[in-house]
């Protein structure tokens, strides 16, 4: 009777540990999330355009280590498109359908050194809209070849002064009349005629045929206009900036970029110091550019521009997509603090310290960014968070800022020995 009941026990005790072990199991198992499980509240996002934006902000630990403050990047180059800019190509597109200015079949024209140009060649399809690219031709090739690789049409001409007829942003705006104007000719022949015709080729003459890039294009055209169109600052002010406010929880001291068309700090300042007058806004403008001086003295001027000493182009710089010599609509609606002058040395030796330390591999204006960044930090001093822009991949910047051969023609072979802590006895930069 005893064995019975000590094995019944036995038995009891067994089971109990059984029961215990399914459940802590069970526990671990649902607290448990493996890299590859989807989460039950997440649904697929709707098409290509729904993907642009809410890009992660992640701390860059070498920067932040080396300065004591917490310096974070917004991930914009894990955009579709591969850049910041296709945010700006969302907002510009979509405004234009909503007034009519461009209509589904149309084609958005756009002067550009890269980035807006390959996420409007990007996101048009998404509208059934086509996109055509006027660069200049010392834009890195790879650029040109993204672009025609995602079917846009690319005219790439000679670098020359905004005032200039043949200015690439000049040309593309004189595009944009010239699509329309055939499309008006096409609606007229169609009005005559009863007919309704697919493409402007056959409403057109020999001559027309022959001396027309648009051919092909009947819906007519839309001249994007990064520059002074204000959907720039507003797709930025409506979606970067809040972003950033969510993501960082409000604890953020200050905020710092590059400015070319001038939306993405623009928009991003103004809105956060909406939210706390408190948040520090800088500028970090490359070589040639004429902003600083613009932030810091009001006066928009450059020594490149001084007598005697006006270069061909004036914004001889590695770093493509930043600076200028002229106020946009869009810079005119940021609210800066002040303004710090980078170089091509700095943006090199920056990209090869966060592709050794973080495995960031980053562009151009991205790496004067986080230039900008350590400046801040030098400035504020050790406990602040410090927030920049990571606007694209170094993928698009390989036969310049990561051509060895290139550099090395222009003095900015990278020494690999930049940064070294600690910060504050003034060691970087050395």
């Amino acid at each position: 009777m005893a064995s019975v009941r000590n094995t019944g026990a036995f038995v009891a005790a067994i089971s109990m540990s059984m029961v215990l072990f399914s459940y802590f199991l069970c526990t671990y198992r649902s607290k448990r999330k493996t890299p590859f499980s989807l989460s039950k509240n997440k649904n697929p996002i709707n098409g290509l355009i729904h993907a642009v934006g809410n890009t992660p902000l992640i701390r860059i630990n070498s920067l932040s280590e080396a300065t004591g403050c917490e310096i974070l990047g917004k991930c914009e180059f894990l955009n579709p498109g591969g850049s910041v800019k296709d945010r700006v190509a969302v907002k510009i597109i979509e405004e234009a359908l909503e007034s009519g200015q461009l209509v589904c079949g149309g084609v958005v024209t756009e002067g550009s050194a890269g980035s807006t140009a390959i996420s409007l060649a990007t996101v048009a399809p998404a509208y059934g809209c086509k996109c055509h690219v006027v660069i200049p031709d010392d834009a890195a090739i790879e650029k040109s070849q993204i672009l025609e690789a995602l079917g846009a049409t690319v005219e790439r001409v000679r670098p020359v002064s905004i005032t200039h007829r043949d200015h690439y942003v000049n040309t593309a705006r004189r595009r944009a009349l010239e699509a329309n104007e055939l499309a008006s000719k096409s609606k007229k022949s169609e009005q005559i005629d009863g007919k309704f015709s697919d493409q402007i080729d056959c409403c057109m003459s020999d001559g027309e045929k022959k001396g027309s890039i648009f051919s092909s294009y009947c819906n007519g055209g839309f001249f994007a206009d990064q520059f002074e169109n204000l959907a720039n600052f507003r797709a930025h002010y409506q979606g970067t900036g809040p972003e950033i406010w969510e993501q960082s929880g409000g604890r953020l001291d200050s905020f710092v970029a590059a400015a070319g068309t001038g939306g993405t700090v623009a928009g991003i300042s103004s809105f956060l110091q909406e939210k706390n007058p408190n948040i520090k806004c800088f500028l970090i403008d490359p070589p040639g550019s004429g902003l600083f001086n613009k932030v810091t003295r009001g006066v928009m001027y450059t020594k490149e521009e001084a007598e005697g000493k006006r270069l061909k182009n004036p914004f001889d710089t590695i770093t493509e997509g930043i600076g200028i010599n002229r106020l946009t609509q869009n810079f005119k609606m940021a609210k800066l603090d002040g303004a710090y002058r980078g170089t091509d040395k700095e943006a090199v030796e920056m990209s090869r310290y966060l592709l050794k330390n973080d495995g960031l591999f980053l562009g151009s204006s991205s790496a004067m960014n986080c230039v900008g960044a350590v400046r801040v930090a030098q400035s504020l001093g050790p406990g602040h968070t410090i927030v920049t822009i990571l606007c694209d991949s170094g993928m698009r910047h390989l036969s310049k800022f990561y051509d060895a051969q290139y550099l090395s023609e222009h003095g900015l072979t990278p020494t690999g020995n930049w940064i070294r802590v600690p910060w504050y006895l003034n060691e970087i930069w050395s």
